[in-house]
């Protein structure tokens, strides 16, 4: 048995045995490294756990853009689609500028109390958001009060998913084996994925089997936000049984030393890298699922449903091949992806833009949109393992969450907003010229850091 520093926190005894080793804290056991539990059902448990609290994070996020066809005109009324789209679009944007607020307040409460209460407390958060969207009267009820409630409600969701990218980043990463980090870890965006497509499929049924075109326009749309709202309680929940992080629980490091913004200066090269990494990965990602179903109605002239149908088809195929990539990346490296992202997205998403703005085929959009994604994958399957891997334990969190948030609220929340001004200017082809630009500027900082894999801080650990 090992007697810790009394001033470092933690643990307060260390055995170690044949089955493993047991960290104990004032009589208690904190965390148990034996090889059975690790390998088997205690690794899955945290990864499912965690994941699926993901999942209701992002589809509560997402419902907002999935559904917004069909309530601006409440919250928002002028008559002209475009102008009620910008509007809710703009608010949209509010929600992501809340992010690096929630990613540095989440991020320093997960680096100081734990991955698993963070990861608790978000969801709670976004289960606020949502209930208040869900009941809110619109403007001809209350007013100006209706844009200004629903304004609150998306800082609210901007301040949960600020803080559930990082942590969940950082717990998936660290629970993960390093033969598999890239694997596990790639779940975080098949979960953002499926939140997104759940969105989109609650939107379908509503639109085909339960209710009319009029009555989602009057007060269907308020179903999903409730849905989502329940099921974040209930996520809430499951999410307390998660057993904390290795990384966390050994980190020896003074509570005055993690999670503060102090430390987490001492690594501007790995923050600047979070930033750059993301500005191109971010605005692809938005530009080709958040924002691609306003994009074949709004422009290329597809009805409400054929836009839905396409875009629920393209993210299946997303979502399913995030862990092959993630794989992938295990086996030659997360630099090679990154790279290959990087060149593809600035040489093709011009003349893919091009061609979805002048298709009336479903299946045509339906290709164009899918390989648009598949080289987005080089980057969605990965970034996160990537960013986490930058940062030691007692700042992981806060590393991978701020600066990250910073880049997504900046240019990946801004996509949409801007793709729209553009055409209310009369200049859509501006934004596709925009898109590229940001993917060739990720792509230096792709070329010239290092490969995580090789160099990573989780090791350390």
């Amino acid at each position: 048995m090992h007697n810790a520093n009394a001033g470092r926190r933690r643990f307060l005894a260390i055995v170690r045995n044949d089955k493993g080793i047991t960290y104990f804290s004032h009589n208690k056991p904190l965390y148990s490294n034996n090889i059975m539990e690790q390998t088997t059902a205690g690794r899955l448990k945290s990864i499912i756990g965690g994941s699926l609290g993901n999942l209701v994070e992002w589809y509560d996020w997402y419902v907002y853009s999935a559904f917004s066809l069909y309530f601006a005109h409440i919250f928002f009324p002028s008559g002209n689609q475009t102008a009620e789209l910008l509007d809710t679009a703009g608010i949209f944007a509010i929600g992501f500028l809340m992010r690096p607020i929630g990613g540095w307040l989440m991020g320093t409460y997960a680096d100081k109390k734990g991955r698993k209460t963070a990861l608790t407390f978000s969801v709670l958060l976004m289960s606020l958001g949502s209930l208040i969207i869900a009941v809110t009267p619109g403007y001809k009820q209350i007013g100006i009060a209706a844009p200004i409630i629903l304004v609150i409600a998306r800082i609210i969701q901007g301040l949960s998913v600020g803080g559930e990218y990082g942590t969940s980043a950082t717990y998936l990463s660290e629970v993960a084996t390093r033969k598999h980090r890239g694997f596990y870890s790639s779940f975080q965006y098949v979960t953002l994925i499926m939140g997104q497509l759940i969105a989109l499929g609650v939107l379908v049924l509503l639109q085909r089997v339960f209710l009319t075109e009029q009555q989602l326009h009057d007060w269907g749309w308020r179903i999903p936000f409730g849905i989502g709202a329940f099921l974040a309680v209930i996520t809430m929940y499951l999410r307390r049984s998660l057993q904390e992080s290795a990384s966390f629980v050994k980190d020896v490091q003074p509570t005055s030393n993690r999670g503060t913004l102090k430390e987490l200066a001492k690594h501007p090269k790995a923050v600047l890298t979070v930033i750059g990494l993301t500005l191109g990965g971010t605005v692809a990602f938005y530009t080709f699922t958040t924002y691609m179903q306003k994009f074949l109605v709004n422009t290329s002239g597809f009805s409400k449903n054929s836009a839905t149908l396409i875009s629920t088809l393209t993210l299946v195929v997303f979502m399913l091949i995030q862990p092959l990539f993630g794989l992938l990346s295990d086996k030659i490296g997360r630099k090679p992806l990154l790279i290959a992202f990087g060149v593809l997205g600035a040489i093709t998403t011009i003349p893919i833009l091009y061609s979805l703005s002048g298709t009336k085929d479903v299946w045509v959009a339906f290709a164009l949109i899918m390989c648009a994604l598949i080289i987005v994958s080089g980057y969605t399957s990965i970034n996160a393992v990537v960013k986490a891997e930058l940062f030691p334990a007692n700042v992981r969190a806060l590393g991978v969450g701020f600066p990250y948030a910073i880049a997504v609220s900046l240019f990946g929340g801004t996509a949409e907003y801007i793709a729209l001004l553009f055409k209310d200017e009369g200049h859509k082809e501006w934004f596709y010229w925009y898109v590229a630009i940001c993917i060739a500027i990720s792509l230096v900082i792709y070329v010239t850091m290092l490969d995580t894999r090789k160099h990573s801080k989780i090791e350390s650990d």
